[in-house]
């Protein structure tokens, strides 16, 4: 079993602890604090365990031909990708606003550090951990700062190959044992074919010392509640008001109902789960009482006789007797009473009977 630890103060993962649930903000505010507040109380009201954000200190993610591009797609807030991202992107004052918020209305607060110096402006934030977008996985130097800063991690895996994973787990595991994966596709909105949940497995395996969880990018709630019940432990999915939104990410998001329905689907399928324990359960009783089949005499048997399989049927009997599974173990036994045809094989008409314990 993954080993457990505390991604938030009081909030443990892995094990057997329910999935924590992460509510992808991202930039689907609009650039908009209002609506980033909104957001935020959205995420909690339907349940999800943090509302998460993707900060980025422009000159430090970009070079400056990537920002000084034309971007003239639909979705863009400028005429340049730059100025663009820069509507997008909250101040630093404003990302203190904000956590202020959440911490206010009780829902965990972070974001992904898009680049070293917006992970530097986390940490001093105080955010509970650490979320390392799939664009950074292959970033070695980034992954072992952020990993040296000593906060929980949780690190996406879109873009990458199970050889590249295993080297992020080499470098992280040494500086922070606290980390975990997750299985994610970075397209959007993603198309079911190429979700590849059978990842989730194969991590648990490659990885068995860490959790595993799972960031959607498609649309709708099933395939994210199958991950849950493959174990997943961390669970990301980006979240909107509105779908039509300008934004590439509003597609792939979920609105409010969703969300909420996504929640408690999962809290369904993880009580659901259960005990490997396969048994009668207290709540079989009622069915077993009325439907459960007893061995009934097929024909007329007269005392003293030895049983033999073709004196015997199984049927739904009053009163209730050997059950079905006991037809084979009265073959040979004798019988110290009359049997009319039809009627039930109780212990008391069975010569020397010794009930059997189940293990």
């Amino acid at each position: 079993m993954a080993r457990e630890f505390e991604l938030c103060p009081g909030r443990r993962i892995g094990g057997d602890q329910p999935c924590f649930i992460i509510a992808e903000i991202g930039q689907n505010h609009q650039g908009d604090l209002d609506i980033a507040k909104r957001m935020i109380r959205m995420a909690k009201d339907c349940g999800a365990d943090c509302a998460k954000f993707q900060k980025s200190e422009l000159e430090y993610k970009f070079n400056k031909k990537a920002l000084e591009r034309p971007y003239t797609s639909k979705h863009s807030w400028g005429k340049t990708y730059g100025e663009h991202k820069r509507h997008l992107e909250f101040s630093h004052d404003q990302y203190r606003e904000l956590k202020k918020y959440a911490e206010e209305i009780g829902i965990f607060f972070t974001a992904s550090g898009m680049d070293e110096m917006a992970v530097e402006f986390l940490h001093e934030l105080d955010v509970p951990f650490f979320k390392v977008g799939s664009g950074d996985t292959n970033n070695f130097p980034y992954l072992e700062k952020t990993a040296k800063k000593g906060r929980p991690m949780v690190i996406s895996s879109g873009m990458q190959s199970m050889n590249t994973m295993h080297q992020v787990y080499q470098i992280v595991k040494p500086i922070n044992p606290n980390f975990c994966f997750l299985q994610c596709t970075s397209a959007y909105p993603l198309q079911p074919e190429d979700v590849n949940l059978r990842v989730i497995s194969a991590y648990q395996s490659a990885f068995p010392d860490i959790p595993i969880g799972y960031s959607g990018h498609e649309t709708g709630i099933a395939i994210s509640v199958a991950a849950v019940a493959m174990g997943a432990k961390v669970l990301e999915r980006h979240v909107t008001l509105d779908k039509t939104w300008k934004g590439s990410d509003h597609q792939a998001s979920l609105e409010p109902n969703e969300l909420a329905e996504l929640v408690k689907a999962i809290r369904t399928v993880e009580k659901a789960m259960g005990s490997p324990i396969k048994q009668l359960l207290p709540c079989e009783m009622a069915c077993n009482e009325k439907l459960g089949k007893s061995v009934v005499a097929k024909v007329a048997i007269p005392e003293g006789a030895v049983l033999t399989l073709d004196m015997l049927t199984v049927k739904v009997g009053e009163p209730k007797g050997f059950p079905p599974e006991s037809i084979f173990d009265l073959v040979g036994q004798k019988v110290k009473k009359n049997i009319e045809e039809d009627e039930t094989i109780t212990e008391q008409v069975v010569e020397n009977h010794v009930k059997k314990v189940k293990c």
